[in-house]
């Protein structure tokens, strides 16, 4: 049977897995590109030339999407994904909110709620092949197309490590010993990772705004350019001042705290800025501080910040250190006049602990950035 034709003549039926509100807003943008809204036809995205592996392929007239949030406990996230879920909601997609992690038996009532839908599913669109909850439910399903729309610059080394044959790790974590929760799950993610990889019967899709070097013989990448929230959203209100958009680099051990805000605060006393847009991570005593010490207005957005950007009010100019929003904020935004500046990392602000790769992933998030201005890195002296 055919995964584009659905089971036994019925349309193709997509299940798609986030775990937070940019894999969410991602999953839209997808969503959006391949026509999976009723009567739609598909739009024909730009795929970058180093990703014309094969031909990109299209899903059928009708085919349905349901989308399946695997709710985390940190409240900043949940509530964003609520607001994403009703706009999910809002273009006629299905949705189906679990609380997969309140709990210890929450899990397996989880996993046992899905096992009928996964293994009727042709089509398994995830938002981080990293996570163990979605590599776990890889080991279900029986679709032959997966997809892996963007996570963010996880996304990168996703395929840089799939294309090496590697085992799927997270960049920030990588360098150190596995640990014993590492060592019990290897076969799970040994399992999602032949499942992530390409075969006469499998096709593989990558959904990304970033820059992807490395591409996996048989790995089809498609670009997300933001049509959707262009179309959505805005033009919007471009204020003459600087905003500045926050990391958890802190947060995940990779930068020091006191000089993450001795650097908030020289770049925003170099450019003017007055508002910091809280990454969801970021922790209330950090953000207390830093609104403390720095005088800026700190703003906690409701929704992803390319949605926040793009509906505005919002500065003429955006401040960033390396993240994702240094390559999908210039897409969300293109057209509008604004300025996307991104702050390099000074390698002395690294803690003890970070990775060994920390300073070249940082580097190359910022250098592989497009229509990007590039800042030193703040001195500290």
């Amino acid at each position: 049977m055919s995964p584009r034709a659905g089971h036994a003549g019925h349309p193709a039926h997509t299940l798609a897995f986030v775990e937070s509100p940019v894999q969410l807003l991602n999953v839209l943008e997808w969503a959006h590109v391949h026509g999976l809204h009723r009567g739609a036809e598909p739009a024909r995205p730009a795929v970058p030339a180093q990703a014309r592996r094969q031909p990109a392929w299209a899903p059928p007239a009708g085919a349905e999407l349901t989308v399946v949030v695997l709710s985390p406990t940190d409240p900043m996230t949940r509530g964003q994904l609520r607001r994403m879920a009703d706009l999910a909601r809002d273009e006629g997609y299905r949705l189906r909110w679990e609380d997969a992690r309140g709990g210890t038996t929450a899990p397996f009532h989880t996993i046992g709620g899905l096992a009928g839908s996964l293994r009727r599913a042709d089509r398994i669109v995830m938002g981080d092949p990293f996570s163990r909850y979605v590599q776990l439910l890889l080991t279900i399903t029986r679709a032959k197309d997966l997809v892996v729309v963007d996570d963010g610059t996880a996304t990168m080394e996703f395929v840089a490590q799939l294309a090496r044959g590697e085992r799927l790790v997270r960049w920030h974590r990588k360098g150190g010993r596995p640990g014993a929760r590492d060592l019990l799950f290897a076969p799970v993610s040994s399992s999602a990772r032949r499942r992530l990889t390409p075969s006469a019967g499998r096709r593989v899709e990558v959904f990304s705004s970033m820059p992807v070097t490395e591409v996996p013989d048989g790995v089809t990448v498609t670009a997300n350019d933001f049509s959707w929230t262009r179309a959505r959203f805005g033009p919007p209100r471009i204020t003459r001042t600087a905003d500045m958009v926050g990391t958890s680099l802190v947060e995940t051990g990779v930068v020091d705290g006191d000089r993450y805000l001795e650097a908030v605060r020289g770049l925003a006393k170099a450019h003017g800025a007055t508002r910091y847009f809280a990454h969801r991570r970021e922790s209330a005593e950090k953000l207390h501080r830093l609104a403390a010490e720095t005088g800026l207005e700190i703003v906690r957005p409701d929704l992803p910040l390319e949605l926040i950007a793009r509906r505005g009010p919002i500065g003429r100019t955006i401040l960033s250190f390396p993240s994702t929003v240094v390559h999908t904020l210039p897409l969300a935004l293109a057209g509008t006049g604004v300025r996307v500046a991104v702050c390099d990392i000074d390698p002395a602000w690294l803690t003890d602990t970070a990775s060994p790769r920390a300073q070249g992933f940082l580097s190359g998030v910022t250098g592989t950035a497009r229509d990007v201005h590039r800042l030193a890195a703040v001195s500290l002296a």
